[in-house]
């Protein structure tokens, strides 16, 4: 069996009515529908045999499902027994299960004896009563066991809630009175986040985090606060800590309160420490004085000093002075139980059978001697003497290298080094190490330190090598700057301002005209009718000047200029005024009907449209234009989401008539 149960993959338990209803609608679904008693009986007989089969296959089925999903108590470890049966009873846990496999029992069988009996219908209607008794015995069974059902999803939720614990991995468990720091401890070690209260019983169920130490994964587990009162006297939430203390092989850290803010003096902590004190045994212990923050271990009264003491000396153990708040003494008291975690599991694998088991099966060679005759030692070549000479000759040289400062101390590039002053008498030796070209093996010793030449396809580069061709290039660039300096000054020149030639001046006119009208044909053809530009307003006294400049009377010009204003004026008081009562008719429209305008834009328009074009002929061919080019438009136009359509509710192939059996494409 596996240390780790996954019980979220538990499925839902449903209640007695919709167990039913799973079950009936799928036998409807997957079995024929249609009968007449027109047909052969035995054909009747193994229409209603297959109804109470396929029924009693599903509710064995379902109910087999959820049996296998719920751990046993007998097949798991003991922690998740004990837990199990702290939390939800062990009895009432067992007695649901059992009575959910009477009841699969019961349905197999009462599945039979309605079978045999449907083997000796002779109608359909007897058939059919039959089929209906097995179906309502079946899900009268089901009935009964409404509440076994609600209780086991109740332990199916609470069990999906437990935290993924391994009894049998690195485990560190914290112990002791409520509210003494052991939730604090846990943030502080783990990435966790327990909730963490200035009151007792914050904690209320196991919780876990996880720690790595020398790059292996620890279990962390945080368990509630312990009272000390008799065992049959502890509630839920004690009895899980309990079982957690007596169940799982890990290093046990167990908090005292120097500070006794949480409520229970130093006596009472050592106290419930001494009556839990069997359920240590066999496993590492570690103690700590927690909240050294509030005070130091050296101002403790006297008697919690000598009990602290007593406590060190009876257990043979150091009592670890901690704090989480400020963090001090945290990492020793990980790397304290996690030593002494780690050496009582190899004390325990020694102890067990499977080393020795390890050790039979190791064999260790030991050559005997078959004579007392002597013979001569291995040769060994001179080749590989010379070899080893060689290597230990190399290995001296390079010892003196790194013992000696000035030999070397690390490999400069060439040009690194012709960069720098060094002087004539340099030893470059020195600063690059040994250079290997004294090693060369040429014709002219003197070639030894010449520069390698470079190749290319075959070829020497020195030897298509101009020495002149930096100043050919010098020179060829300033030719390059010179021409690009005449041709901007003579772009300058011919880009000058001048006047155009009588042919230059129409021909530039003719191509405005051209332009003008290609637009406006253009606009036409779109439907765009061109608006003219509003006429600038000029003042009277400018026109009078202008005039008198130019040596023109200018007092009849003035006097009718006057004489059309004041008459327009006058005419724009008399259409305001009859607009007046028509405006308020149309702002009381207005008002009643949203604030919408009472007057489209294709009404604007055309009205703006028969003000500019006041000739009827042209109008009436602008609206001809309009018209033919709406439709082209009007033609190729599509369902959109703005037209009215209406959908068949239920299509009738997928509403009508019966399916048969394996027939689902449809659906």
């Amino acid at each position: 069996m596996p240390n780790i149960y996954n019980f979220k993959q538990i499925q839902i338990v449903p209640d007695a009515k919709g167990f039913i209803d799973i079950i009936l609608s799928k036998t409807n679904r997957k079995t024929p529908t249609i009968i007449h008693k027109g047909y052969a009986i035995a054909r009747i007989r193994q229409f209603y045999m297959r109804k109470v089969k396929f029924t009693q296959q599903n509710f064995v089925e379902k109910l087999s499902q959820i049996l296998s999903d719920f751990p046993l108590l007998d097949e798991i470890h003991p922690f998740y027994g004990d837990l199990i049966n702290v939390l939800y009873d062990k009895d009432h846990y067992k007695l649901a299960l059992g009575q959910l496999n009477t009841c699969r029992n019961l349905i197999e069988n009462l599945s039979k004896d309605y079978v045999r009996l449907l083997k000796y219908g002779d109608s359909l209607y007897r058939c059919k009563q039959l089929k209906k008794a097995a179906l309502g015995r079946m899900c009268t069974l089901m009935k009964r066991q409404d509440s076994t059902l609600k209780y086991l999803e109740q332990v199916r939720q609470h069990l999906s809630r437990l935290p993924s614990i391994d009894p049998n991995t690195r485990t560190l468990l914290l112990c002791g009175y409520p509210n003494v720091g052991k939730s604090s401890f846990m943030n502080k070690l783990t990435r966790a986040d327990v909730e963490v209260q200035p009151y007792a019983f914050t904690t209320k169920s196991l919780f876990v985090g996880h720690t790595d130490y020398q790059y292996s994964r620890w279990q962390v587990i945080d368990t509630p606060g312990i009272l000390d009162h008799p065992l049959e006297d502890r509630n839920t939430i004690e009895m899980q800590s309990i079982t957690a203390l007596a169940h799982i092989r890990a290093a046990i850290i167990y908090f005292f309160d120097v500070s006794e803010t949480c409520g229970y003096s130093l006596k009472e902590q050592a106290t419930l420490f001494e009556n839990i004190k069997p359920l240590f045994a066999n496993k590492p212990l570690i103690l700590v004085a927690n909240k050294i923050d509030v005070i130091k271990p050296e101002q403790l009264s006297e008697e919690n000093r000598n009990l602290l003491q007593r406590l060190e000396k009876e257990n043979s153990l150091k009592i670890i002075p901690m704090s989480t708040l400020t963090d001090d003494g945290v990492m020793a008291v990980k790397t304290s139980a996690c030593e002494q975690l780690l050496e009582y599991r190899v004390q325990i694998k020694l102890k067990s059978k499977d080393i020795k088991n390890i050790m039979n099966r190791i064999y260790v060679a030991k050559p005997r001697r078959r004579d007392n005759k002597r013979r001569p030692a291995a040769v060994i070549p001179d080749e590989m003497l010379e070899q080893r000479e060689r290597i230990h000759r190399e290995e001296e040289e390079l010892k003196e290298r790194e013992l000696n400062p000035d030999v070397l101390v690390r490999y400069v590039p060439r040009e690194e080094i012709d960069d720098l002053d060094l002087g004539e008498d340099h030893d470059f030796r020195a600063t690059r190490g040994r250079d290997y070209r004294e090693d060369y093996l040429l014709k002219n010793e003197d070639w030894r330190f010449d520069p390698i030449p470079e190749f290319i396809d075959g070829k020497n580069i020195a030897d298509f090598l101009d020495p002149d061709i930096e100043e050919m290039l010098d020179l060829l660039e300033r030719e390059e700057d010179d021409e690009l300096k005449s041709l901007e000054l003579s772009m300058s020149d011919e880009e000058g301002d001048r006047e155009l030639t009588e042919s230059e001046s129409a021909l530039y006119q003719l191509m405005r005209s051209e332009r003008d009208r290609a637009l406006s044909e253009h606009n036409m053809k779109q439907g765009r009718i061109p608006f003219p530009r509003t006429k600038q307003r000029r003042e009277v006294s400018a026109l009078e000047k202008h005039l008198e400049d130019i040596g023109i009377d200018s007092t009849k010009a003035v006097e009718r200029v006057r004489g059309e204003s004041r008459a327009r004026s006058k005419s724009k008081d008399r259409s305001a005024s009859r607009s007046g009562s028509r405006g308020r008719s149309l702002s009381t429209k207005t008002a009643l009907t949203g604030g919408k305008r009472s007057r489209s834009q294709f009404e604007e328009l055309s009205a703006n449209r028969d003000s500019v074009i006041p000739d009827p002929k042209k109008r009436k061919v602008v609206r001809r234009l309009e018209r033919d080019s709406m439709k082209k438009r009007n033609r190729e136009a599509r369902v959109g989401e703005g037209d009215r359509t209406q959908t068949a509710s239920m299509p009738k192939h997928l509403f009508s008539g019966k399916r048969g059996v394996g027939k689902t494409q449809r659906r």
